[in-house]
């Protein structure tokens, strides 16, 4: 299978997600807070595809899952300017405050749903390019 990952692609997809995140905390009155939780994992999906283009989805996606476990595994972990950068906006939205399994199911629901659109992207694009 051909693989067509075009990095500005990825930037414009990070950003566009980026953007979507950041209007469910200002939508929270209607969005359950678990929406920003999938999007985040969707960028970390998008953030691999631009890092990694030439590995295989399903590779962006696992390493997508391990980084994102990581993550939240380390708000277990507290230390002084850890927990300072945590109460930033920045940290906030980048560490997060305190462990939850429900993260780890979004932050995977999200790799998925990017992992799925990626195949069927590249699957059409490569349909296309065969034509």
């Amino acid at each position: 299978m051909l693989l067509m990952r075009h990095r500005i692609n990825y930037v414009i997809l990070v950003i566009g997600v980026i953007v979507l995140g950041l209007l469910s905390r200002e939508l929270s009155i209607w969005l359950p807070k678990w929406i920003g939780d999938i999007l985040w994992g969707l960028m970390v999906f998008f953030i691999m595809g631009f890092l990694f283009r030439k590995k295989s989805t399903l590779n962006n996606a696992l390493s997508s899952a391990v980084f994102s476990i990581v993550v939240e595994a380390a708000k277990l972990f507290h230390t002084p300017g850890i927990d300072a950068f945590r109460y930033t906006t920045a940290g906030g939205l980048l560490l997060g405050h305190a462990f939850s399994w429900q993260n780890i199911l979004c932050y995977i629901t999200g790799i998925a749903i990017g992992a799925l659109g990626e195949s069927l992207w590249i699957r059409y694009a490569n349909k296309t390019l065969r034509k």
